[in-house]
C-alpha cells in the first residue's frame, strides 16, 4: 500500500506543468536530446525508444505518440488511447455491447549525477465502467466476472489501475547497467510488450484471443524484477503474484508473490526486437486453484519506416500452457500495422489449443482471422479522432460447430482518441 501512495502522489504533483509534444523515430534521436531529456532508455544506455510495456522491449525503429516536458528536473510524459466501440458477435454464444475501453498513462523520469535513471510509472483504464463480464469476443477464455463461472466469448476488463511501478538503473558502464522494478500492479518479465502497447497491435480494440498464452500476466498485482542490460541484450528475473486479478475491478488484490519468471531479450538492429521467456504461475486462475501453470513464450517484433512516410510494424509470438493436471496448450499470433497518415490498416491471425470452450473440456483447435481500418483526423495540436471498423473471421472443429453457428464472426465499430 506505501508503493501505491508514493506512486500516486509522485506522479499527480510532477505531471501538474504543462506538456510539449514529441514524436520521433529512432533515427533520428542517437544524437540528440528532448528539451534537456536524455536519449537513452530507462533501464540502460540504449536508446529510449526500445523502452515498452515494464521492462520489455520493442524495435529501436519505433516512435512514441506522447505528450514530452520537463519539470524540476523531472522527465514527464503522458499518453492517451481511448477506443468508443459497438461490438457485435454473431451466433448462440455471441452477444452485442457498446463500451469504452483504453487508457491513460503517465510517467515522470528523472536522471541522476551518476549516472543513474529513476522512473515512475502510472496506468489507468476506463475498462471497469463497462461491467464485470467484460466485451463478446468469440474464442476468448480466461477469468471470472462473478468468481463462479468462468468467461467463455467474452474479453475481461482491465482492473482501473493497470500499473503503478517504480524502476531504478544502476549504470555501471557505457554499455552495461544493472536494474530493479517493482509495481503493484505491474508486468513480470514474461511475454512479448503487452497487446495494447505493441506497435503491431496498439490500435487494434479488441484483445488478442491468445492473450492468456502471450500477455495476460501484464497486469499482476505485485512484481519485483532484477535485470542486467549489455548493449543490445537484456536478462531478467521476476518474482510475481500468479493469480489473475479477481471479478473486482476497482480495488487492489493481494500480494503474494509466489510465481516466478525470467527473460532474455535481443534488439539485433534498430528494426527487430527479440525474446524467449518462461514462468511458472502458481493457482492463476480463481476457479482452478489447484491447477498451476508453466508458460513458455517466443516472439519476434519488426519495425520498418519507408520513403513515402508510412511504417509497417508486425509481430510473430508463441505461447506454451503447460498445466499442472497434464494438459500442453499451444498458441501462435501473427499480427501487423501498417501507418500511412491518415489512415493505419491493421490485420491479426491466431490459432490455439483451448480445453475451455467445450462443454466436455476436451482441447479443441481454433482460430481466427481479424481485419481492419482506422481514418484518423487532427482535433487538437496534440490529439487525434478516428473512426475504424473490424471484422473477424471465426474458425472452430466439427465438434463445437454446433453451439457458434454458421459462419461464426464478429464486427466491431469505433471511434477513438489519442494522442498524436
Amino acid at each position: 500500500m506505501f508503493l501505491r501512495f508514493v506512486l500516486l502522489l509522485a506522479l499527480t504533483t510532477s505531471a501538474m506543468p504543462a506538456l510539449g509534444q514529441e514524436q520521433m523515430p529512432m533515427d533520428d534521436m542517437d544524437n540528440m536530446s528532448m528539451s534537456g531529456m536524455d536519449s537513452t532508455g530507462i533501464l540502460g544506455t540504449y536508446p529510449m525508444m526500445r523502452d515498452a510495456s515494464g521492462t520489455s522491449w520493442q524495435p529501436d525503429a519505433s516512435t512514441h505518440a506522447a505528450f514530452h516536458g520537463m519539470a524540476d528536473g523531472w522527465m514527464l510524459m503522458g499518453h492517451l488511447m481511448l477506443f468508443g466501440v459497438y461490438d457485435s458477435q454473431s451466433g448462440p454464444r455471441g452477444d452485442d455491447k457498446a463500451f469504452l475501453e483504453g487508457m491513460l498513462l503517465g510517467a515522470a523520469r528523472r536522471d541522476l549525477a551518476n549516472g543513474d535513471t529513476l522512473n515512475l510509472r502510472a496506468m489507468l483504464s476506463p475498462d471497469p465502467f463497462m461491467g464485470k463480464r467484460g466485451y463478446p469476443e468469440l474464442l476468448s477464455s480466461g477469468e471470472t466476472a462473478n468468481g463462479a463461472v468462468p468467461l467463455l466469448d467474452r474479453q475481461h476488463p482491465h482492473d482501473l489501475f493497470m500499473e503503478l511501478s517504480a524502476s531504478y538503473a544502476h549504470r555501471l558502464d557505457a554499455n552495461n547497467s544493472l536494474f530493479f522494478y517493482a509495481a503493484d500492479p505491474g508486468e513480470p518479465a514474461l511475454g512479448p510488450t503487452a497487446y495494447m502497447h505493441r506497435p503491431s497491435s496498439m490500435d487494434i480494440p479488441d484483445a488478442p484471443i491468445t492473450h492468456h498464452w502471450l500477455d495476460s500476466t501484464h497486469i499482476a498485482f505485485g512484481v519485483l524484477t532484477a535485470g542486467f542490460v549489455h548493449d543490445d541484450w537484456k536478462v531478467e528475473v521476476s518474482q510475481f503474484t500468479g493469480r489473475e486479478p479477481d471479478q473486482n475491478r476497482f480495488d487492489f488484490d493481494p500480494i503474494r508473490l509466489n510465481s516466478t519468471a525470467a527473460r532474455v531479450s535481443w534488439n539485433p538492429d534498430p528494426h527487430w526486437s527479440l525474446q524467449v521467456s518462461w514462468g511458472h504461475l502458481n493457482s492463476p486462475e480463481q476457479l482452478t486453484p489447484e491447477i498451476n501453470e508453466n508458460r513458455t513464450t517466443a516472439s519476434a517484433t519488426y519495425v520498418t519506416a519507408f520513403e513515402n512516410g508510412g511504417s509497417l510494424a508486425a509481430t510473430l509470438a508463441w505461447g506454451l500452457k503447460q498445466e499442472s493436471d497434464s494438459a500442453h496448450l499451444n498458441g501462435v499470433l501473427l499480427e501487423s500495422e501498417y501507418r500511412l497518415d491518415p489512415w493505419t490498416l491493421f490485420a491479426r491471425t491466431e490459432w490455439e489449443q483451448n480445453n475451455e470452450l467445450d462443454a466436455l473440456e476436451r482441447t479443441r483447435s481454433v482460430g481466427e482471422l481479424t481485419l481492419g481500418a482506422i481514418h484518423d483526423w487532427p482535433v487538437a495540436e496534440h490529439l487525434k479522432a478516428g473512426l475504424g471498423a473490424l471484422y473477424t473471421f471465426d474458425f472452430v472443429p466439427p465438434a463445437i460447430a454446433p453451439v457458434y453457428g454458421r459462419d461464426p464472426h464478429g464486427f466491431m465499430a469505433f471511434v477513438r482518441l489519442a494522442t498524436r
